[in-house]
Protein backbone atom coordinates (compact mmCIF):
# COMPACT_ATOMS: atom_id res chain seq x y z
CA UNK A 1 0.00 0.00 0.00
CA UNK A 2 1.00 3.86 0.23
CA UNK A 3 -0.62 2.96 -3.16
CA UNK A 4 2.50 0.34 -4.32
CA UNK A 5 5.28 3.23 -3.99
CA UNK A 6 6.87 1.95 -0.87
CA UNK A 7 6.29 -1.77 -2.75
CA UNK A 8 7.71 0.06 -6.25
CA UNK A 9 11.00 1.41 -4.20
CA UNK A 10 11.36 -1.85 -1.78
CA UNK A 11 11.71 -3.77 -5.34
CA UNK A 12 14.32 -1.33 -6.57
CA UNK A 13 16.38 -2.00 -3.74
CA UNK A 14 15.66 -5.33 -3.45
CA UNK A 15 17.59 -5.62 -6.94
CA UNK A 16 20.62 -3.65 -5.59
CA UNK A 17 20.86 -5.27 -2.18
CA UNK A 18 20.04 -8.87 -3.31
CA UNK A 19 17.37 -8.68 -0.46
CA UNK A 20 13.61 -9.85 -1.09
CA UNK A 21 11.39 -6.64 -1.38
CA UNK A 22 9.43 -8.34 1.73
CA UNK A 23 12.63 -7.71 4.20
CA UNK A 24 12.97 -4.15 3.10
CA UNK A 25 9.19 -3.07 2.96
CA UNK A 26 8.95 -1.83 6.92
CA UNK A 27 12.21 -0.11 6.68
CA UNK A 28 10.83 1.89 4.10
CA UNK A 29 8.74 5.20 5.94
CA UNK A 30 6.42 7.83 4.39
CA UNK A 31 7.88 11.23 5.33
CA UNK A 32 6.30 13.39 7.64
CA UNK A 33 4.66 16.67 6.63
CA UNK A 34 6.07 20.19 7.67
CA UNK A 35 5.23 23.33 7.41
CA UNK A 36 8.00 23.87 4.42
CA UNK A 37 6.80 21.03 1.44
CA UNK A 38 9.28 17.80 1.56
CA UNK A 39 11.83 17.36 -0.11
CA UNK A 40 11.11 13.36 -0.24
CA UNK A 41 7.69 11.34 -0.04
CA UNK A 42 9.59 8.15 1.61
CA UNK A 43 12.82 7.38 3.34
CA UNK A 44 14.90 4.20 3.72
CA UNK A 45 16.85 3.87 7.24
CA UNK A 46 20.34 2.59 5.99
CA UNK A 47 20.99 1.52 9.70
CA UNK A 48 17.73 -0.28 9.60
CA UNK A 49 18.79 -2.75 6.86
CA UNK A 50 22.68 -3.22 7.70
CA UNK A 51 23.26 -6.82 9.26
CA UNK A 52 26.19 -5.57 11.05
CA UNK A 53 24.90 -2.96 13.83
CA UNK A 54 28.24 -3.12 15.60
CA UNK A 55 29.33 0.39 15.42
CA UNK A 56 33.28 0.08 15.67
CA UNK A 57 33.46 -2.03 12.90
CA UNK A 58 30.68 -0.88 10.75
CA UNK A 59 31.58 2.07 8.04
CA UNK A 60 29.82 5.22 8.17
CA UNK A 61 26.32 5.46 7.79
CA UNK A 62 26.61 8.30 6.10
CA UNK A 63 29.06 7.20 3.60
CA UNK A 64 26.17 3.43 3.12
CA UNK A 65 23.40 6.00 2.30
CA UNK A 66 25.64 7.81 -0.27
CA UNK A 67 26.59 4.65 -1.86
CA UNK A 68 23.62 3.12 -1.67
CA UNK A 69 21.96 6.66 -3.25
CA UNK A 70 24.41 6.10 -6.28
CA UNK A 71 23.64 2.83 -6.85
CA UNK A 72 19.46 3.53 -7.44
CA UNK A 73 17.82 5.39 -10.58
CA UNK A 74 15.10 7.57 -10.46
CA UNK A 75 12.19 5.75 -12.84
CA UNK A 76 8.59 5.99 -13.73
CA UNK A 77 7.09 6.24 -9.61
CA UNK A 78 10.25 7.88 -8.38
CA UNK A 79 11.59 11.25 -10.13
CA UNK A 80 14.02 12.24 -7.45
CA UNK A 81 16.54 10.57 -4.88
CA UNK A 82 18.92 12.02 -2.57
CA UNK A 83 20.15 11.43 1.08
CA UNK A 84 19.46 12.38 4.80
CA UNK A 85 21.44 11.74 7.78
CA UNK A 86 21.22 8.03 7.75
CA UNK A 87 18.45 7.80 4.91
CA UNK A 88 17.93 7.41 1.45
CA UNK A 89 15.03 9.77 0.32
CA UNK A 90 12.42 9.15 -2.27
CA UNK A 91 10.47 11.71 -4.35
CA UNK A 92 7.26 10.26 -5.96
CA UNK A 93 6.22 11.94 -9.32
CA UNK A 94 4.07 14.49 -8.12
CA UNK A 95 1.41 13.49 -11.28
CA UNK A 96 1.29 10.15 -10.53
CA UNK A 97 0.99 10.99 -6.47
CA UNK A 98 -2.00 13.03 -6.92
CA UNK A 99 -3.52 10.38 -9.50
CA UNK A 100 -2.90 7.30 -7.41
CA UNK A 101 -3.62 8.77 -4.05
CA UNK A 102 -6.82 10.21 -4.80
CA UNK A 103 -8.04 7.29 -6.30
CA UNK A 104 -7.68 4.87 -3.82
CA UNK A 105 -8.91 6.76 -1.44
CA UNK A 106 -12.07 6.75 -3.86
CA UNK A 107 -12.23 3.26 -4.40
CA UNK A 108 -10.96 1.13 -1.28
CA UNK A 109 -13.50 3.79 0.41
CA UNK A 110 -13.93 2.41 4.49
CA UNK A 111 -10.80 -0.05 3.34
CA UNK A 112 -8.66 2.90 2.71
CA UNK A 113 -5.21 2.46 4.36
CA UNK A 114 -6.14 -1.44 5.71
CA UNK A 115 -5.02 -3.11 2.56
CA UNK A 116 -1.36 -2.40 2.78
CA UNK A 117 2.08 -4.39 2.32
CA UNK A 118 2.34 -3.43 5.74
CA UNK A 119 -0.44 -6.07 7.11
CA UNK A 120 0.67 -9.81 6.07
CA UNK A 121 -0.69 -13.02 7.59
CA UNK A 122 -3.81 -14.59 8.00
CA UNK A 123 -6.94 -13.30 9.61
CA UNK A 124 -7.09 -14.02 13.40
CA UNK A 125 -9.78 -14.94 16.08
CA UNK A 126 -9.23 -12.12 18.72
CA UNK A 127 -11.38 -11.71 21.76
CA UNK A 128 -11.14 -8.36 23.47
CA UNK A 129 -12.87 -8.69 27.46
CA UNK A 130 -13.83 -4.88 28.24
CA UNK A 131 -16.43 -2.54 30.04
CA UNK A 132 -17.19 -5.12 32.75
CA UNK A 133 -19.20 -3.44 34.95
CA UNK A 134 -21.23 -4.59 37.91
CA UNK A 135 -24.90 -4.96 36.86
CA UNK A 136 -26.07 -4.95 40.44
CA UNK A 137 -25.24 -0.96 40.50
CA UNK A 138 -25.14 1.74 38.45
CA UNK A 139 -22.42 2.42 35.39
CA UNK A 140 -19.39 3.79 37.45
CA UNK A 141 -17.06 6.45 35.37
CA UNK A 142 -14.24 4.48 35.81
CA UNK A 143 -15.89 1.49 33.35
CA UNK A 144 -16.41 4.93 30.90
CA UNK A 145 -12.44 4.19 29.91
CA UNK A 146 -11.94 0.31 29.61
CA UNK A 147 -15.47 0.58 27.78
CA UNK A 148 -13.86 3.08 24.57
CA UNK A 149 -10.64 1.57 24.82
CA UNK A 150 -12.03 -1.81 24.09
CA UNK A 151 -14.30 -0.44 21.71
CA UNK A 152 -11.58 0.90 19.30
CA UNK A 153 -9.45 -2.29 19.80
CA UNK A 154 -11.62 -4.41 18.53
CA UNK A 155 -12.67 -1.80 15.95
CA UNK A 156 -9.21 -1.81 14.39
CA UNK A 157 -8.81 -5.41 15.07
CA UNK A 158 -11.96 -6.38 12.75
CA UNK A 159 -11.21 -3.39 10.60
CA UNK A 160 -8.08 -5.57 9.83
CA UNK A 161 -10.09 -8.41 8.84
CA UNK A 162 -9.88 -10.41 12.28
CA UNK A 163 -12.70 -12.21 13.48
CA UNK A 164 -13.37 -10.43 16.66
CA UNK A 165 -15.65 -11.40 19.93
CA UNK A 166 -16.33 -8.68 22.32
CA UNK A 167 -17.01 -10.18 25.42
CA UNK A 168 -18.53 -7.91 28.50
CA UNK A 169 -17.15 -9.86 31.52
CA UNK A 170 -19.73 -8.64 33.94
CA UNK A 171 -19.34 -8.55 37.53
CA UNK A 172 -22.03 -10.41 39.08
CA UNK A 173 -20.94 -12.37 42.33
CA UNK A 174 -24.03 -12.19 44.41
CA UNK A 175 -25.63 -10.01 42.91
CA UNK A 176 -29.23 -9.22 43.86
CA UNK A 177 -30.88 -10.34 40.71
CA UNK A 178 -30.99 -14.08 42.38
CA UNK A 179 -30.13 -15.35 38.21
CA UNK A 180 -26.90 -16.81 38.19
CA UNK A 181 -24.99 -18.89 35.84
CA UNK A 182 -26.70 -20.11 32.79
CA UNK A 183 -29.43 -18.06 33.51
CA UNK A 184 -27.41 -15.06 31.71
CA UNK A 185 -27.80 -17.20 27.72
CA UNK A 186 -31.67 -17.25 28.76
CA UNK A 187 -34.36 -15.02 27.41
CA UNK A 188 -35.31 -14.52 31.16
CA UNK A 189 -32.05 -13.02 32.06
CA UNK A 190 -32.23 -10.49 28.60
CA UNK A 191 -34.92 -9.25 29.13
CA UNK A 192 -33.03 -8.22 32.78
CA UNK A 193 -30.27 -7.04 30.83
CA UNK A 194 -32.43 -4.76 28.31
CA UNK A 195 -34.65 -3.30 30.53
CA UNK A 196 -31.12 -2.17 32.67
CA UNK A 197 -30.19 1.22 31.92
CA UNK A 198 -26.98 -0.29 31.39
CA UNK A 199 -27.45 -1.40 28.00
CA UNK A 200 -29.59 1.88 26.87
CA UNK A 201 -25.76 3.48 27.85
CA UNK A 202 -23.79 1.59 25.92
CA UNK A 203 -25.92 1.96 22.71
CA UNK A 204 -25.55 5.64 23.24
CA UNK A 205 -21.99 4.83 23.57
CA UNK A 206 -22.21 3.35 20.15
CA UNK A 207 -20.70 0.46 21.63
CA UNK A 208 -21.57 -3.49 21.10
CA UNK A 209 -21.47 -6.37 22.62
CA UNK A 210 -20.95 -10.17 21.39
CA UNK A 211 -21.22 -12.48 24.46
CA UNK A 212 -22.23 -11.09 28.02
CA UNK A 213 -20.75 -13.42 30.66
CA UNK A 214 -20.62 -13.01 33.92
CA UNK A 215 -18.39 -14.56 36.93
CA UNK A 216 -21.15 -16.12 38.38
CA UNK A 217 -20.95 -18.24 35.56
CA UNK A 218 -18.21 -19.75 36.51
CA UNK A 219 -18.46 -20.49 39.91
CA UNK A 220 -18.92 -24.55 39.47
CA UNK A 221 -16.31 -24.22 36.71
CA UNK A 222 -13.91 -22.58 38.92
CA UNK A 223 -13.99 -25.37 41.56
CA UNK A 224 -12.62 -27.97 38.76
CA UNK A 225 -10.13 -25.40 37.84
CA UNK A 226 -9.09 -25.54 42.28
CA UNK A 227 -9.16 -29.70 41.34
CA UNK A 228 -6.75 -29.51 38.64
CA UNK A 229 -4.20 -27.13 40.67
CA UNK A 230 -4.29 -29.40 43.73
CA UNK A 231 -4.01 -32.68 41.50
CA UNK A 232 -0.71 -30.87 39.81
CA UNK A 233 0.57 -30.56 43.43
CA UNK A 234 0.15 -26.70 42.70
CA UNK A 235 -2.33 -25.78 45.79
CA UNK A 236 -1.04 -25.03 49.51
CA UNK A 237 -3.57 -24.90 52.22
CA UNK A 238 -2.74 -21.96 54.89
CA UNK A 239 -2.97 -22.14 58.74
CA UNK A 240 -5.78 -19.51 58.12
CA UNK A 241 -7.86 -22.11 55.61
CA UNK A 242 -7.07 -20.32 52.23
CA UNK A 243 -5.66 -21.97 49.18
CA UNK A 244 -3.17 -20.45 47.30
CA UNK A 245 -0.55 -20.93 44.59
CA UNK A 246 3.20 -19.86 45.40
CA UNK A 247 3.85 -18.73 41.61
CA UNK A 248 7.81 -18.08 42.57
CA UNK A 249 8.44 -21.89 44.20
CA UNK A 250 10.14 -20.82 46.84
CA UNK A 251 7.75 -19.15 48.92
CA UNK A 252 8.54 -15.59 47.57
CA UNK A 253 5.28 -14.14 49.73
CA UNK A 254 4.86 -11.25 46.86
CA UNK A 255 4.59 -14.04 44.67
CA UNK A 256 1.69 -16.00 45.95
CA UNK A 257 -1.53 -15.86 44.54
CA UNK A 258 -4.63 -16.86 46.54
CA UNK A 259 -7.28 -18.64 44.66
CA UNK A 260 -10.02 -20.42 47.22
CA UNK A 261 -11.64 -18.77 50.83
CA UNK A 262 -11.58 -20.48 53.66
CA UNK A 263 -14.70 -21.26 53.28
CA UNK A 264 -14.26 -23.04 50.26
CA UNK A 265 -15.63 -20.18 47.20
CA UNK A 266 -13.41 -19.00 44.65
CA UNK A 267 -12.26 -15.67 44.25
CA UNK A 268 -11.51 -13.16 41.05
CA UNK A 269 -8.32 -15.14 39.90
CA UNK A 270 -9.98 -18.41 40.17
CA UNK A 271 -12.90 -17.54 38.17
CA UNK A 272 -10.38 -15.54 35.53
CA UNK A 273 -8.34 -18.85 35.03
CA UNK A 274 -12.08 -20.52 34.26
CA UNK A 275 -13.11 -18.32 32.40
CA UNK A 276 -10.01 -18.33 30.14
CA UNK A 277 -10.21 -22.12 29.59
CA UNK A 278 -13.61 -22.02 28.87
CA UNK A 279 -13.37 -18.86 26.13
CA UNK A 280 -10.16 -21.16 24.76
CA UNK A 281 -12.36 -24.62 23.96
CA UNK A 282 -15.07 -22.04 23.03
CA UNK A 283 -13.89 -19.63 20.37
CA UNK A 284 -10.11 -21.48 20.04
CA UNK A 285 -8.71 -17.71 20.16
CA UNK A 286 -5.20 -16.62 18.47
CA UNK A 287 -5.38 -13.42 20.89
CA UNK A 288 -6.96 -12.17 23.56
CA UNK A 289 -7.20 -9.34 25.02
CA UNK A 290 -8.21 -7.82 28.76
CA UNK A 291 -8.76 -3.97 29.12
CA UNK A 292 -8.60 -2.88 32.49
CA UNK A 293 -6.67 0.06 34.13
CA UNK A 294 -2.96 -0.66 35.19
CA UNK A 295 -4.26 -1.12 38.90
CA UNK A 296 -4.89 -5.07 37.77
CA UNK A 297 -1.53 -5.46 36.30
CA UNK A 298 -0.11 -7.93 38.42
CA UNK A 299 -3.54 -9.73 38.52
CA UNK A 300 -3.38 -10.94 35.14
CA UNK A 301 0.56 -11.27 35.41
CA UNK A 302 -0.54 -13.89 38.42
CA UNK A 303 -3.27 -15.24 36.37
CA UNK A 304 -0.97 -15.46 32.68
CA UNK A 305 1.11 -17.61 34.99
CA UNK A 306 -0.70 -20.07 36.37
CA UNK A 307 -2.32 -21.20 33.34
CA UNK A 308 1.19 -21.36 31.99
CA UNK A 309 2.24 -23.96 34.91
CA UNK A 310 -1.34 -25.48 34.75
CA UNK A 311 0.00 -26.84 31.08
CA UNK A 312 -1.74 -24.33 28.78
CA UNK A 313 0.86 -23.11 26.24
CA UNK A 314 -1.46 -20.60 24.97
CA UNK A 315 -1.93 -18.55 27.93
CA UNK A 316 1.14 -16.65 25.56
CA UNK A 317 -1.67 -15.61 23.55
CA UNK A 318 -3.64 -13.10 26.45
CA UNK A 319 -2.57 -10.13 26.90
CA UNK A 320 -3.51 -7.16 29.27
CA UNK A 321 -3.71 -3.71 27.86
CA UNK A 322 -3.48 -1.43 31.23
CA UNK A 323 -4.36 1.89 31.26
CA UNK A 324 -4.49 5.06 33.53
CA UNK A 325 -7.13 7.28 35.83
CA UNK A 326 -8.96 10.30 35.33
CA UNK A 327 -9.00 12.70 37.37
CA UNK A 328 -11.35 15.87 38.16
CA UNK A 329 -14.58 14.37 36.18
CA UNK A 330 -16.96 17.24 37.63
CA UNK A 331 -20.66 18.13 36.27
CA UNK A 332 -21.63 21.16 37.61
CA UNK A 333 -23.70 19.73 40.14
CA UNK A 334 -20.09 18.49 42.15
CA UNK A 335 -18.08 14.72 41.46
CA UNK A 336 -19.56 12.99 39.45
CA UNK A 337 -19.95 9.05 40.09
CA UNK A 338 -22.04 7.74 37.51
CA UNK A 339 -21.76 7.74 33.50
CA UNK A 340 -25.19 8.84 33.08
CA UNK A 341 -24.45 11.82 34.23
CA UNK A 342 -21.56 12.22 32.00
CA UNK A 343 -23.61 11.57 29.12
CA UNK A 344 -26.26 14.11 30.43
CA UNK A 345 -23.85 16.78 31.08
CA UNK A 346 -22.17 16.37 27.42
CA UNK A 347 -25.27 16.51 25.88
CA UNK A 348 -26.32 19.66 27.70
CA UNK A 349 -22.93 21.47 27.48
CA UNK A 350 -22.56 20.94 23.63
CA UNK A 351 -26.28 21.84 22.84
CA UNK A 352 -25.31 25.29 24.98
CA UNK A 353 -22.52 25.58 22.97
CA UNK A 354 -24.14 25.20 19.75
CA UNK A 355 -26.90 27.07 20.56
CA UNK A 356 -24.22 30.28 21.24
CA UNK A 357 -22.39 29.55 17.42
CA UNK A 358 -24.18 32.21 15.09
CA UNK A 359 -22.87 29.73 12.11
CA UNK A 360 -24.81 26.74 13.63
CA UNK A 361 -27.73 25.31 10.95
CA UNK A 362 -30.90 24.16 11.41
CA UNK A 363 -30.27 20.49 12.77
CA UNK A 364 -33.24 17.61 12.43
CA UNK A 365 -31.97 16.49 15.56
CA UNK A 366 -29.87 19.13 17.82
CA UNK A 367 -29.42 16.47 20.66
CA UNK A 368 -28.36 13.59 18.72
CA UNK A 369 -25.71 15.74 17.31
CA UNK A 370 -24.42 17.62 20.31
CA UNK A 371 -24.16 13.82 22.01
CA UNK A 372 -21.90 12.38 18.47
CA UNK A 373 -20.07 16.26 19.14
CA UNK A 374 -20.05 15.41 23.16
CA UNK A 375 -18.77 11.94 22.66
CA UNK A 376 -16.41 12.80 20.01
CA UNK A 377 -14.69 15.59 22.45
CA UNK A 378 -14.51 12.69 25.04
CA UNK A 379 -12.88 9.93 23.40
CA UNK A 380 -10.12 12.99 22.15
CA UNK A 381 -9.23 13.98 24.86
CA UNK A 382 -9.17 10.53 26.57
CA UNK A 383 -6.94 8.75 23.68
CA UNK A 384 -4.52 11.90 23.05
CA UNK A 385 -2.26 10.81 25.45
CA UNK A 386 -0.41 7.17 26.41
CA UNK A 387 -3.66 4.60 27.39
CA UNK A 388 -1.10 3.92 30.36
CA UNK A 389 -1.08 7.91 31.78
CA UNK A 390 -3.66 9.36 34.44
CA UNK A 391 -4.37 12.52 32.56
CA UNK A 392 -6.81 15.60 34.38
CA UNK A 393 -10.00 16.01 32.69
CA UNK A 394 -11.50 19.50 31.56
CA UNK A 395 -14.47 20.70 30.39
CA UNK A 396 -13.75 23.42 28.73
CA UNK A 397 -10.77 22.09 27.05
CA UNK A 398 -12.69 18.93 25.73
CA UNK A 399 -15.10 21.27 24.15
CA UNK A 400 -13.28 23.79 22.40
CA UNK A 401 -13.40 23.97 19.19
CA UNK A 402 -10.35 25.17 17.94
CA UNK A 403 -7.16 23.61 18.47
CA UNK A 404 -6.64 19.38 19.19
CA UNK A 405 -10.37 18.48 19.99
CA UNK A 406 -12.86 16.11 18.99
CA UNK A 407 -15.54 19.20 18.99
CA UNK A 408 -12.73 20.00 15.84
CA UNK A 409 -12.34 17.17 14.57
CA UNK A 410 -16.73 17.31 13.80
CA UNK A 411 -16.63 20.46 12.64
CA UNK A 412 -14.28 19.53 9.63
CA UNK A 413 -15.69 16.82 8.50
CA UNK A 414 -19.26 18.60 8.40
CA UNK A 415 -17.40 21.63 6.77
CA UNK A 416 -15.82 19.36 3.84
CA UNK A 417 -19.51 17.60 3.77
CA UNK A 418 -21.14 21.02 3.69
CA UNK A 419 -18.74 21.19 0.26
CA UNK A 420 -19.59 18.30 -1.37
CA UNK A 421 -23.21 19.48 -0.63
CA UNK A 422 -23.17 22.35 -2.30
CA UNK A 423 -21.22 21.72 -5.25
CA UNK A 424 -20.77 18.15 -5.98
CA UNK A 425 -23.40 17.48 -8.02
CA UNK A 426 -21.64 19.94 -10.73
CA UNK A 427 -18.43 18.21 -11.54
CA UNK A 428 -17.78 14.90 -13.37
CA UNK A 429 -16.03 11.71 -11.52
CA UNK A 430 -12.25 12.78 -13.66
CA UNK A 431 -10.28 15.08 -12.86
CA UNK A 432 -6.59 17.07 -14.08
CA UNK A 433 -4.48 16.03 -11.88
CA UNK A 434 -1.89 19.22 -12.77
CA UNK A 435 -4.80 21.35 -10.96
CA UNK A 436 -3.42 20.01 -7.65
CA UNK A 437 0.42 21.12 -7.69
CA UNK A 438 0.25 23.61 -5.13
CA UNK A 439 2.05 23.09 -1.85
CA UNK A 440 -1.16 22.87 0.48
CA UNK A 441 -2.00 20.08 -1.91
CA UNK A 442 1.18 18.19 -2.15
CA UNK A 443 1.06 18.42 1.62
CA UNK A 444 -2.13 16.71 2.27
CA UNK A 445 -1.41 13.94 -0.26
CA UNK A 446 1.55 13.62 1.52
CA UNK A 447 -0.64 12.83 4.74
CA UNK A 448 -2.59 10.49 3.09
CA UNK A 449 -0.08 8.64 1.96
CA UNK A 450 0.94 7.80 5.57
CA UNK A 451 -2.18 6.55 6.61
CA UNK A 452 -1.49 2.66 6.73
CA UNK A 453 1.82 3.33 8.28
CA UNK A 454 0.20 5.31 11.41
CA UNK A 455 -2.52 2.43 11.34
CA UNK A 456 0.23 -0.25 11.37
CA UNK A 457 1.64 1.38 14.23
CA UNK A 458 -1.56 1.05 16.24
CA UNK A 459 -2.03 -2.36 15.56
CA UNK A 460 1.12 -2.97 16.97
CA UNK A 461 1.25 -1.15 20.06
CA UNK A 462 -2.96 -1.03 20.48
CA UNK A 463 -2.53 2.86 21.37
CA UNK A 464 -5.06 5.08 19.74
CA UNK A 465 -3.06 8.18 19.97
CA UNK A 466 -1.26 7.55 16.23
CA UNK A 467 -4.39 7.89 15.08
CA UNK A 468 -5.86 10.82 16.78
CA UNK A 469 -2.38 12.77 15.98
CA UNK A 470 -2.82 11.73 12.48
CA UNK A 471 -6.20 12.81 12.28
CA UNK A 472 -5.89 15.97 14.47
CA UNK A 473 -2.68 17.07 11.34
CA UNK A 474 -5.15 16.46 8.48
CA UNK A 475 -7.91 18.71 10.06
CA UNK A 476 -5.62 21.40 10.38
CA UNK A 477 -4.30 20.90 6.51
CA UNK A 478 -7.83 20.72 5.52
CA UNK A 479 -8.75 23.99 7.42
CA UNK A 480 -5.37 25.67 6.25
CA UNK A 481 -6.35 24.51 2.08
CA UNK A 482 -9.98 25.55 3.27
CA UNK A 483 -9.08 29.35 3.13
CA UNK A 484 -6.97 29.67 0.10
CA UNK A 485 -7.96 26.39 -1.92
CA UNK A 486 -11.13 27.95 -3.39
CA UNK A 487 -13.92 26.12 -5.32
CA UNK A 488 -16.41 28.58 -5.69
CA UNK A 489 -15.61 31.30 -8.60
CA UNK A 490 -12.70 29.01 -9.49
CA UNK A 491 -12.47 27.68 -13.14
CA UNK A 492 -14.60 24.33 -13.55
CA UNK A 493 -11.62 22.22 -13.82
CA UNK A 494 -9.88 23.41 -10.58
CA UNK A 495 -12.74 23.25 -8.43
CA UNK A 496 -13.56 19.85 -9.56
CA UNK A 497 -9.76 18.83 -8.80
CA UNK A 498 -10.00 20.24 -5.82
CA UNK A 499 -13.70 18.92 -4.45
CA UNK A 500 -11.91 15.52 -5.23
CA UNK A 501 -9.27 16.58 -2.42
CA UNK A 502 -11.28 17.45 0.02
CA UNK A 503 -13.71 14.29 -0.67
CA UNK A 504 -10.43 12.50 0.19
CA UNK A 505 -9.93 14.18 3.56
CA UNK A 506 -13.38 13.66 4.49
CA UNK A 507 -13.07 9.90 3.72
CA UNK A 508 -10.02 9.04 5.45
CA UNK A 509 -10.86 11.48 8.09
CA UNK A 510 -13.97 9.45 8.82
CA UNK A 511 -12.49 6.53 8.44
CA UNK A 512 -10.45 7.32 11.46
CA UNK A 513 -12.87 8.49 13.30
CA UNK A 514 -15.10 5.51 12.70
CA UNK A 515 -12.01 3.17 14.24
CA UNK A 516 -11.85 5.69 17.43
CA UNK A 517 -15.34 4.87 17.92
CA UNK A 518 -16.67 8.85 17.09
CA UNK A 519 -20.14 8.91 14.93
CA UNK A 520 -19.11 11.57 11.99
CA UNK A 521 -21.37 14.34 11.73
CA UNK A 522 -22.74 15.96 8.69
CA UNK A 523 -23.96 19.54 10.14
CA UNK A 524 -23.57 21.15 13.38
Amino acid sequence: MACGFRRSIACQLSRVLDLPPENLIKSISAVPISRKEGVADFQLSVDSILENNNDHSRPDIQVQAMRLAEKLKCDTVVSEISTGQGTVNFKINRELLTKTVLQQVINDGSKYGLKSELFSGLPQKVVVEFSSPNVAKKFHVGHLRSTIIGNFIANLKEALGHQVTRINYLGDWGMQFGLLGTGFQLFGYEEKLQSNPLQHLFERLGVHFDEYSGESFYREKSQEVLKLLDSKGLLQKTVKGTAVVDLSGNGDPSSVCTVMRSDGTSLYATRDLAAAIDRMDKYNFDTMIYVTDKGQKKHFQQVFQMLQIMGYDWAERCQHVPFGVVQGMKTRRGNVTFLEDVLNEIQSRMLQNMASVKTTRELENPQETAERVGLAALIIQDFKGLLLSDYQFSWDRVFQSRGDTGVFLQYTHARLHSLEETFGCGYLNDFNTACLQEPQSVSILQHLLRFDEVLYRSSQDLQPRHIVSYLLTLSHLAAMAHKTLLIKDSPPEVAGARLHLFRAVRSVLANGMKLLGITPVCRM
